[in-house]
């Protein structure tokens, strides 16, 4: 039986799936190529959608695009990414009113495989779902979020997850309760809280 290499797919707490994709940049007008070893050192987040011209996607991305002095703060490159080609993007950008002055660089994953490689892609229609992936600056996947296609996502949460990331990278011996925000209190996993919780919480 000959060797075979099965591809890469995304796994939490692992090295995240590699890409080099064509894009699209709004605030430039301008398109190049991004790989992810452009973005060694940096937190990253790959925000896939469905696709252009349509209905949940542009609410999303503004909801987003609202947040860029807070995902600045916290030193995190942007990535929308769909299986739209580069010239779809800056036609939806330059068209729909809900995408003026949308940000960030926006992937044209037209070959369908770094969505396929992230475990999104519809084999069906050939098109990528709702997926949010984090990566530490150490090119580790650190969140996997996954919704269905009608259900748009929350960038508060997004930004609450990403604080909750930096604070841990930060701080390795610590975890975070659930609600978790900046400056609450965190925990020292030990056998010893494993039935004092409460108590480890509010003493």
């Amino acid at each position: 039986m000959e060797n075979y290499e099965f591809p890469t797919i995304a796994k939490i707490d692992t090295e995240a799936p590699s890409f080099d994709l064509p894009f699209y940049d709004p605030k430039s007008d301008s398109d190049g190529r991004i790989s992810s070893s452009d973005l060694k050192d940096k937190w990253v987040v790959l925000f896939y959608y469905p696709a252009d011209f349509t209905f949940v996607c542009p609410t999303e991305l503004k909801d987003m695009a609202e947040q860029e002095e807070k995902f600045n703060q916290l030193w995190v490159e942007i990535l929308a990414a769909s299986t739209d080609t580069v010239f779809s993007h800056r036609a939806w950008v330059k068209h729909e009113k809900l995408m003026q002055n949308f940000p960030y660089k926006m992937l044209a994953d037209h070959s369908t495989e770094v969505a396929d490689i992230y475990n999104i892609l519809d084999v069906e229609s050939w098109i990528a779902g709702r997926g949010t992936f984090v990566i530490d600056p150490d090119g580790i996947l650190r969140s996997i979020e996954i919704t269905s296609w009608p259900l748009w996502r929350n960038s508060d949460e997004l930004i609450r997850k990403l604080e909750a990331l930096q604070f841990m990278r930060a701080n390795p011996t610590q975890a975070c309760p659930a609600k978790w925000a900046v400056w609450s209190k965190t925990l020292t996993p030990d056998i010893k809280i494993a039935w004092e919780v409460y108590e480890a919480l509010n003493d």
